[in-house]
């Protein structure tokens, strides 16, 4: 079989990969220096390596993270009280192993969405399926979809994630439609999958946002059953992030 006839296969079989580097390989006329065995395996990794990149790619795509962040990016100033060997354990993402929940409080302005939204990336680096909203806006799209149809399908959509990010708890006072579906939410959630909800408000006062006794400890009990709490402090992140910016220019 001719060169090109390969190309063509691959491409008809969307070996994208092996394409790229069967082809890079052969404008390099590289090819006949490896063996067979040498070249399979070649054209092989790249395969692999190349649908890897992609998934990558959906998964943070499909996220729709509020902010483009990274752990790596993180700010560990000494006022944050952000714990830099935590961070790297939660690089890890064994927390979504074990289905454990982790939510981060603070003050406006620390960094919580940017923080959360570091996690869920690196969680789609690990190949887990991730999804970030402001809570709010989703409450609201879920009671919508309640009219039209199509609530089941979304909230099974939310249940099949890995991570599902929550953030802005809080900010909006929470109607009796809106407790019961995010009770609904955490319930399918509970010791299967993880939830990263951020707030300005601390967790004790949760409660009274939730606004209904039973089923605010229903949803309490749900989210700190196997929990983690970061609570960054110090001041705005926009001035400390200029700060640093000044000092290394």
């Amino acid at each position: 079989m001719e060169r090109n006839q390969i190309l063509e296969k691959m491409k008809l079989l969307k070996l994208w990969g092996m394409h790229r580097n069967f082809q890079s390989n052969l404008n390099q006329t590289e090819t006949d220096r490896y063996t067979p065995d040498e070249l399979l395996i070649m054209l092989l990794e790249a395969e692999w390596d190349d649908r890897q990149i992609r998934k990558i790619q959906r998964l943070i795509t499909t996220a729709r993270f509020r902010y483009m962040a990274s752990i790596e990016e993180l700010i560990y100033d000494p006022e944050r009280e952000l714990e830099k060997n935590q961070m790297m354990r939660f690089a890890e993402c064994d927390y979504i192993l074990h289905h454990h929940n982790i939510l981060i409080t603070g003050s406006t302005g620390v960094g919580k969405s940017y923080l959360a939204c570091a996690l869920g990336h690196q969680a789609c680096l690990k190949g887990y399926r991730v999804l970030y909203f402001n809570l709010s806006k989703l409450l609201a799209r879920l009671k919508m979809m309640k009219a039209d149809g199509s609530y089941l399908k979304e909230i099974t959509r939310l249940e099949k994630q890995d991570l599902l990010i929550l953030d802005d708890f809080g900010l909006q006072p929470i109607d009796d439609q809106s407790r019961l579906i995010l009770l609904e939410i955490i319930e399918d959630r509970y010791d299967m999958k993880s939830t990263i909800i951020t707030s300005q408000l601390p967790v004790g006062n949760w409660y009274e946002v939730i606004n209904e006794k039973t089923i605010a400890d229903a949803i309490m009990d749900r989210l700190l059953h196997k929990v983690y709490r970061i609570n960054p402090k110090g001041e705005s992140m926009r001035k400390t992030r200029k700060r640093i910016n000044q000092n290394n220019q």
